[in-house]
């Protein structure tokens, strides 16, 4: 049974040094306890207003006493836990006591003890006391961070101690009545709402000479920034940089740096990782992470220390990310390349005299690691000088070569073949930079040997486990593969002199034969890096014969029979995803600079059938390919021998090439937004080509070395390179053209024209826009030239309209043959049943065959001559008689009915009639019915 007393109002200090009122509630002044109530651990309820009120008073000479006494009531009734209800209130009064500690040092007992409580898990009487509190416990434990600011160690330990346990909470010693646990979680979600991480952080600024306490606040900081939320906190108060700088700070025990690394990957992971790279990026903190890392480098042995040598170093790989970072100020670059270069290239530095890497795992990573971090740094074009110093060309090539058997190395094999694809991979981004140390290393030389390793059959088994090695196990092809990107680096420099090195040493035709030998070892697994390879050895080729014809002729027919082959593809497999669709542009750029102008090499493409594998290209309708396809037919066309290929070619349903290209053409202006009308004529004759894009942009004036809208249209999209193709065909006599092939024929025709008129009328308006007035010469000729510009327009649209017209009358007379080829065999249809009406007429009815009979008799009298000579014999040509209505002679040929109805001359003729079924009254043809009397074998008819 409760006794309430009056309401109270706790207020709470928050971070800022606001006092916030949290809500009036009851506050329990007595409490009734009984035996059994005190065994299971209910709580001795005390007033804690009375508490907070004593604290605060300071005249009294006994003073003193009775608040510890007070507050040494209130940690035995809280000694579970505190309720969530009173946390409020009981932090008051731990800042009210530890306010105290520097007039009156009893006092910090009393506030350790209220810390260490604050250890325990919060208790809920209710459910929803977690979002009821949740405010005034949010300032409640946003209050542990302001009182880091009162000097006193003891203190600021059990505060971190505090914090620490939020991570690590024990249970209550008793279980309370009526009260259970605070999730386990709650702490930590109230710490980010109270915005504790960011006072902890600047709570470091107080730490600078004391060492325990700042291990502390690390260990504290390193447990919140498991939280997105803390390390935006953390970064928002300039945590990164404060923690980063004092990394080399005399520490024995050696937690400042493993904590301070471990908060720095913290919030690199979970903050904006650009915010955190802008804070570390200063000299201060370079400098800092430049001798921890070299301490660790030169001095540490242990697993520990070598472990924590390569997170500074990934560190400092993503600060080296920012172009903004003073790496080669602070002198940090120069000793990252000495430490990556010094195991190849000996050096006198003394950084390095005696030092030596094992083929330990940690060691092994940071040497990938310092391969890594050069290929970041030669993005800052002031490191060039430095990676010539420190010769790292010539570290980097002695990777480049084929094991040597009985050699000893400090790595082993799977280590070394992993360094060695690094090491290609990093050239394949240095080399570039330094092409004088390239070429003075006979890098060409050293990659074109090492390139025919890969291709031979030498005994060795790759094991392919790296991110590099990725589809090489067992094989060459990582290698291979890696070299290839270095040689297609170095030939897109279009540096002369390296190309011409290469193809002295016969470059052009060994990666000929790399590539008919991938085609030959390529299997399903290693199928996407076969792609690849093929895809770089193409572009490599391109590379070199570009723009030189003696090259081209070397490239040659074997090297248009592989051009070939590729364009063979199946083309379902373009949609597999593995490379076919680079391995085709790469194909089309090699017959672009390999073949086209070399005219053995056209003419022998042409032999081959590949314009018609150009079409059937493009006739897959893929948007990607067609630019490109187009441009190479545009200038193979300059070859007379091309356009009877294209004219011979068919596609589907018998396609020509002149119709696929204007359904190209019609699909273009279909996605430009082109206004037509259903019939694909043009509507607004004084801008017949606008484009939907044109029609949005204003035109503005702009300078003569800028190219206009009307301009740029030509270059970005397939419409001129269609009209350049059929110019080159001949507008005439383009075979299997539909009338819509033709009306749309009729605008690619005046192409040309039309974007002149264009041109003409953008420069009109721009005159208007700058307000000039041109003479009247002028102004009378630009006049002519958009009315000339017009007056094309309409005269395109009147052929139109005639070529569909005469479609239609076209349309029509076909129609009417149609009607009339149908109204004919209808005519013969009833003819030849109106006969076999007639015929049966005649056949069932005695009188009909009778007179027809008779008119048969006074038509053929009719037709015979009146008057016979005299003496003249006179032989009938008929039997008298004879009842029939057909020609008769000596001898008769009876047509009665057919014997496959009646079953045969054998057949009973009453019962076959009896099984012929009567339908429009002409007999069908029925199964043969079978008699008892019926003969075993039948004769046949």
């Amino acid at each position: 049974m409760w006794t309430a007393g009056a309401g109270a109002t706790a207020e709470v200090q928050e971070p800022g040094g606001k006092l916030r009122c949290s809500s009036t509630r009851h506050i329990p002044v007595v409490g009734v306890v009984t035996e059994d109530e005190e065994a299971q651990g209910a709580f001795k309820t005390m007033d804690l207003n009375r508490v907070s009120n004593l604290l605060e008073e300071t005249d009294k000479d006994d003073l003193e006493e009775k608040q510890l006494k007070s507050v040494k009531k209130l940690v035995q009734c809280y000694q579970n836990g505190f309720p969530l209800r009173d946390l409020a209130q009981i932090f008051k009064i731990l800042n009210l006591c530890a306010e105290k500690i520097e007039n009156q040092p009893h006092f910090i007992e009393s506030a350790l003890n209220i810390l260490k409580l604050c250890g325990l898990p919060f208790l809920k009487k209710k459910v929803s006391d977690e979002i009821t509190y949740a405010e005034d416990t949010a300032n409640s434990i946003a209050l542990l961070g302001e009182l880091m600011k009162i000097p006193n160690s003891e203190l600021r330990i059990q505060i971190c101690k505090c914090i620490v346990d939020f991570y690590h909470a024990e249970p209550p010693k008793k279980h309370i009545t009526g009260y259970q646990q605070a999730s386990s979680s709650y702490k930590i979600k109230m710490a980010e709402v109270g915005g504790l991480a960011k006072t902890m952080v600047q709570s470091l600024a107080l730490l600078e000479n004391q060492l325990v306490e700042k291990l502390w606040v690390l260990k504290s900081l390193q447990h919140l920034s498991t939280s997105e939320v803390n390390c935006t906190l953390m970064m928002k108060a300039q945590g990164a940089s404060g923690i980063c700088a004092h990394l080399n700070d005399p520490d024995p025990s050696g937690q400042l740096l493993f904590r301070s690394s471990e908060i720095l990957w913290n919030l690199l992971e979970k903050s904006p990782k650009e915010e955190i790279i802008q804070q570390l990026s200063n000299l201060e903190c370079l400098l800092a992470l430049k001798e921890v890392f070299k301490n660790l480098f030169m001095r540490g042995f242990s697993h520990y220390d070598r472990q924590l040598r390569n997170d500074i170093l990934v560190i400092t790989t993503i600060i080296a990310q920012n172009p903004g970072a003073p790496m080669i100020e602070c002198g940090f670059t120069k000793d990252l390349i000495l430490f990556a270069t010094f195991n190849e290239v000996k050096s006198q530095n003394p950084l390095v005299k005696g030092l030596k890497l094992s083929n330990s795992y940690e060691d092994f990573e940071l040497k990938k690691l310092l391969f890594n971090i050069i290929v970041i740094l030669c993005k800052d074009l002031p490191t060039i000088q430095l990676l010539i110093d420190g010769k790292v060309i010539l570290a980097l090539f002695t990777y480049v070569k084929k094991p040597e058997k009985h050699k000893i190395i400090e790595w082993s094999a799977a280590q070394y073949e992993e360094l060695q694809l690094h090491a290609i991979v990093t050239l394949s981004s240095v080399a570039p930079l330094l092409t004088e140390e390239y070429m003075l290393c006979q890098g060409n030389a050293q990659v074109l040997a090492f390139l025919e390793w890969c291709e031979s059959e030498d005994s060795f088994f790759s094991h392919g486990n790296s991110f590099h090695g990725t589809g090489g196990r067992g094989n060459k092809f990582a290698q291979m593969r890696y070299s290839l990107r270095l040689l297609r680096a170095m030939v897109y420099l279009e540096d002369e002199t390296i190309n011409s090195d290469l193809c002295e040493k016969g470059t052009i035709q060994q990666l000929i034969g790399v590539f008919k030998n991938t085609i030959s070892k390529a299997n399903d697994k290693e199928e996407a890096i076969v792609l690849e390879i093929q895809s770089d050895i193409l572009l490599i080729l391109s590379g070199l014969c570009e723009h030189h014809i003696p090259r081209k002729e070397i490239f040659g027919t074997e090297g248009v029979d592989i051009i070939l082959r590729v364009m063979k593809t199946d083309p379902t497999k373009l949609q597999t995803g593995l490379g076919y669709n680079v391995l085709l542009f790469s194909t089309l750029d090699s017959i672009w600079c390999c073949i086209l102008g070399c005219y053995p090499s056209e003419d022998y493409f042409l032999e081959k059938e590949g314009i018609f594998l150009l079409l059937d290209l493009l006739a897959l309708n893929q948007k990607k390919f067609c630019n490109l396809i187009l441009g190479i037919m545009v200038e193979f066309c300059d070859n007379p021998k091309t356009a009877a290929h294209v004219n011979a070619w068919r596609g589907k349903k018998d396609q020509t090439a002149a119709s696929l290209l204007i359904k190209l053409w019609r699909k273009e202006e279909k996605e430009l937004g082109v206004k037509r009308d259903k019939h694909g004529m043009i509507i607004d004759t004084k801008k017949p080509l606008f484009t939907s894009f044109q029609e949005e942009q204003k035109i503005m004036p702009l300078p003569a070395n800028c190219p206009t809208l009307a301009v740029m249209d030509v270059a970005e999209n397939i419409r001129a390179k269609i009209y350049a193709v059929l110019g080159k065909l001949d507008f005439e006599n383009l075979p299997g053209l539909s009338a819509e092939d033709f009306v749309t024929l009729c605008i690619i025709h005046r192409y040309l024209d039309f974007k002149i008129g264009e041109i003409w009328n953008e420069i009109c308006e721009e005159i208007k826009l700058e307000k000039l007035r041109p003479v009247n010469t002028d102004k009378k000729i630009l006049e002519v030239i958009t009315t000339a510009s017009e007056n094309i327009g309409k005269m395109v649209a009147s052929l139109q309209s005639e070529m569909i017209e005469s479609q239609v009358n076209q349309d029509v007379q076909n129609e009417q043959k149609v009607y009339t080829k149908i109204q004919a065999t209808h005519k013969q249809r009833e003819l030849a049943n109106k006969s076999w009406e007639n015929f049966l007429a005649r056949t069932s009815n005695a009188k009909t065959l009778k007179k027809a009979k008779r008119l048969q008799e006074k038509a053929i009298e009719s037709s015979r001559y009146g008057e016979h000579p005299p003496n003249a014999i006179f032989h009938r040509t008929d039997i008298k008689g004879l009842n029939t209505t057909v020609p008769s002679g000596l001898v008769v040929t009876v047509e009665s009915t057919p014997a496959r109805l009646l079953g045969g001359p054998l057949a009973d003729t009453d019962i076959a009639l009896k099984k012929l079924p009567i339908r429009g009254g002409a007999l069908q043809k029925v199964k043969a019915v079978k008699t008892v009397n019926e003969s075993k074998k039948s004769v046949p008819t």
